[in-house]
């Protein structure tokens, strides 16, 4: 399709829908509850349908909601400057550091030497450097530092294929497992991805509850280890072997691009140490407070973190000039337009709150109170999973967090039961390109086939509902303590 047409089809699609949803209230709601809704739906359906950017979209609450008197303007900003987006702030600002000093290749290097250089080795060498830096910078961010490091891999491998491998399982399955350990290691932590920054602050608002960074580590590291696991067993040895023996040239390739590099320059050291205190403070924030005199969150904690780096010295540089390992001019980088996202997210779910939507859709849903807890929670995953691969992982949340709540408090459930594990499947979408940032990225390269995406995608998806159900129905009540409701 044209996009001009398409274009213009997305816009009049959502304002059609709205208009319809407010004129016929299918849900029977009073007028301020039918309004907030025909709102959620113009949002909604433009952010699925793709007919504006997104944070453009995130505005619109600044406009309709207080010309619609379903809130103050002054209501209306506050949520555009709620903490959660300067947690999410800060660690965007030590992802430019990483980035800038070229710490994250070398970390990408090193690990790629210490597992080796056959086919199968080469791609656990991504997988674990991937997952493990998408745990701290956004998992958008960690593709595309690492794609252009994998396209170089294949580009040595193609030079050098041997009889009875197969370079272009090779090809592809590295590519999958960039996006793959991506979407996955950001599960492990808060900031990791946001989808869960836009959970916790979620629930922080709505329930006065602060979702220790810890106490998430703590649940979903080990199922992020397991899933990690199951997507190298699934995709190199089981879906798309490549049979490539260790390379001499690969071996060369890495240990040359580890020399270019140097050995470690004092700003990426200061970089390093920088965070790694922040990610130090993040695991015993706990302690500090329990013991300490002063209280820290995390939204603190990653500010801290960011200033640090504004004020620290990079060393000696090129041309000689002072320099700091961040400068402002650094930050027009950062994605600026994510955190709008969030605060229009947030905007959106106090409205439909604020005039009682919430809390009708679960009476609504209490109807289901019959179901078995776990198969409610399955249901959910399953849903979310699959919703994901053509709506953005970000919004999904966005909508679905209130819904889940109020279903919740309706079936008397500890919200983080049902909300942790719809968060958790949104970033697990493997089967479209569309599905997560990192997986339109690896499209890109034209070594995936769109139906091999969805084989393998469709495997690891039930393979995430597996574990991400077992996971928060048996584990997260023994680490999580119970929101007082």
């Amino acid at each position: 399709m044209n996009p001009t047409i398409q274009y213009r089809l997305s816009l009049i699609a959502g304002i059609a829908l709205s208009l319809a949803a407010y004129f016929f209230n299918p849900f029977g709601l009073d007028a301020a509850a039918n309004k907030a809704v025909a709102v959620a739906v113009l949002m909604v359906t433009w952010w699925i349908a793709e007919a504006m950017p997104m944070p453009a979209v995130a505005l619109l609450p600044l406009i309709l909601l207080p010309l619609l008197n379903i809130s103050t303007m002054e209501e209306t900003t506050k949520a555009y400057s709620n903490p959660v987006i300067f947690l999410f702030m800060g660690g965007f600002m030590i992802g430019l550091a990483i980035e800038k000093w070229n710490l994250h290749k070398r970390i990408a290097l090193t690990i790629v030497k210490q597992t080796g250089t056959s086919g199968n080795r080469i791609i656990l060498g991504f997988i674990i450097a991937t997952a493990f830096l998408s745990m701290w910078l956004s998992n958008t961010a960690t593709t595309m530092m690492m794609f252009p490091i994998a396209l170089s891999v294949i580009g040595v491998m193609r030079e050098h294929e041997k009889t009875g491998s197969s370079l272009a399982n090779f090809s592809m399955v590295l590519m999958l497992v960039i996006a793959y350990a991506s979407n996955i290691g950001g599960m492990a932590t808060i900031i990791g991805t946001p989808p869960n920054v836009a959970f916790v602050g979620f629930i922080e608002k709505k329930y006065n509850y602060t979702v220790q960074f810890i106490d998430w580590m703590l649940v979903c590291t080990p199922m992020v280890i397991l899933l990690l696991a199951a997507l190298y067993w699934v995709l190199a040895k089981w879906m798309f072997p490549s049979r490539i023996s260790s390379s001499k040239e690969a071996n060369e390739y890495v240990q040359g691009e580890l020399q270019k590099l140097g050995s470690m320059s004092t700003a990426e050291k200061r970089a390093l140490f920088v965070f790694l205190l922040t990610a130090f403070l993040w695991i015993t924030k706990d302690l500090i407070n329990r013991f300490g005199s002063v209280k820290i969150d995390d939204s603190m904690i990653a500010i801290f973190g960011a200033l640090l780096l504004f004020v620290t010295p990079a060393g000696k540089t090129e041309n000689k000039k002072p320099a700091m390992l961040l400068e402002w001019g650094d930050t027009s980088k950062m994605a600026w337009g994510i955190l709008l996202l969030f605060g229009g997210g947030i905007a959106l779910a106090n409205s439909l709150e604020k005039v009682g939507v919430m809390a009708q859709v679960g009476k609504w849903l209490a109807s289901f109170s019959d179901i078995n807890g776990f198969a409610l929670l399955i249901i959910i995953v399953v849903i979310s999973i699959f919703l994901s691969e053509v709506m953005s992982n970000v919004a999904q949340v966005i909508v679905f967090a209130p819904v889940l709540a109020a279903l919740a408090d309706a079936l008397h459930l500890d919200p983080l039961l049902l909300g942790i594990p719809m968060t958790l499947a949104a970033s697990a979408a493997a089967m479209m390109p569309m599905g997560t940032p990192p997986n339109a990225i690896v499209f890109s390269s034209g070594h995936i086939k769109l139906k091999d995406m969805i084989k393998a995608g469709f495997v690891m998806n039930i393979v995430s509902i597996v574990l991400i159900s077992l996971f928060c129905w048996y584990v997260l009540p023994l680490v999580m303590h119970v929101i007082a409701k």
